[in-house]
């Protein structure tokens, strides 16, 4: 499931950015970018600035929610951290230093 939906995210991926790329600047418009001799559009003179916004509106969305499916998927599973064994290192217990000049205690 969840490699089923990282393919599907890489795909919309790539077709967002064919969309943004197809969308025509300030002055310039989509018929002489495909070799069109003229300069009419290519969709109609409005058909491709209503079309490409909704194609780009609705890769967008399916987009993050995509997202949101991945990041939900992979925090739900167990952490790695909590399979790691970590050892525990222990500091052998020395006797305690007596001062200089002092006699052990005898019994």
């Amino acid at each position: 499931m969840k490699t089923l939906l990282l393919i599907f995210h890489i795909i919309l991926c790539f077709v967002m950015i064919a969309v943004v790329l197809l969308h025509r600047g300030k002055g310039a418009e989509l018929g002489p970018a495909f070799g069109g001799g003229s300069s009419q559009t290519l969709f109609g003179p409005r058909g491709a600035a209503t079309f490409l916004n909704k194609v780009a509106t609705i890769v967008a969305v399916l987009f993050m929610l995509s997202s949101f499916f991945l990041t939900y998927i992979t925090t739900r599973s167990k952490s790695v951290v909590s399979d790691v064994n970590v050892p525990v290192q222990t500091q052998p217990v020395q006797p305690a230093q007596q001062p200089v000049g002092e006699q052990p205690q005898q019994k």
